[in-house]
C-alpha cells in the first residue's frame, strides 16, 4: 500500500526536523536557521508547495511531546 501524499509530506517533515534537531544539537548549524527554514531548504522541490508553518509546527511539537513522554 502506497502512501498518500500528505503521509509522504508529513514523513519528509518528520525526518527533516529529527535532521535539524541533531544538528542544532551537535552545533553545525548557525543560529539564524529556523526549523522552518531548515525544512524548506532540504525537502524535495516537488513537496514544498504542501508544507507550511503549521504543518511544521504541529509536527514539531507532536515529536517533541513524544520524547517528554
Amino acid at each position: 500500500m502506497a502512501l498518500s501524499r500528505r503521509e509522504q509530506t508529513v514523513a519528509i517533515v518528520s525526518g527533516a526536523l529529527a535532521a535539524y534537531s541533531l544538528r542544532r544539537e551537535m552545533g553545525s548549524l548557525p543560529t539564524d536557521v529556523t526549523p522552518f527554514s531548515f525544512v524548506l531548504r532540504v525537502v524535495p522541490k516537488e513537496m514544498k508547495g504542501e508544507i507550511t508553518a503549521k504543518l511544521i509546527d504541529d509536527i514539531f511539537e507532536y515529536v517533541s511531546a513524544e520524547l517528554r513522554a
